[in-house]
C-alpha cells in the first residue's frame, strides 16, 4: 500500500500523518508513507485545500484532518 500525505508540513499535515500511522498500526497494515509538499504535485491530485490523503493513487481525504478511527475506515 502506498500512502501520500499532501501538505506544506503544517501542524494539521503532521497530525494527519500521525493519525494515518496509528490507523495502519491498529489495522496491522504495512504501507509506504510519502510526504508531498510541492504545491504543483499537490495540485495534480486536484486538491485545493490541504492536508490531503492519497491511498494507492486515489484521493481519500482533502482539506481536513481525520481521526485514526476514520482513517481505518478509509483504508479497509
Amino acid at each position: 500500500m502506498q500512502i501520500k500525505v499532501l501538505g506544506s508540513g503544517c501542524k494539521k499535515c503532521e497530525l494527519l500523518e500521525k493519525n494515518t500511522r496509528t490507523a495502519l498500526k491498529n489495522l496491522g497494515f504495512e504501507a509506504t508513507i510519502e510526504k508531498v509538499k510541492d504545491p504543483d504535485k499537490i495540485a495534480e491530485y486536484g486538491i485545493l485545500q490541504t492536508p490531503g490523503l492519497i491511498v494507492n493513487g486515489e484521493v481519500k481525504l482533502a482539506g481536513r484532518v481525520a481521526t485514526a478511527k476514520k482513517i481505518m475506515t478509509l483504508l479497509r
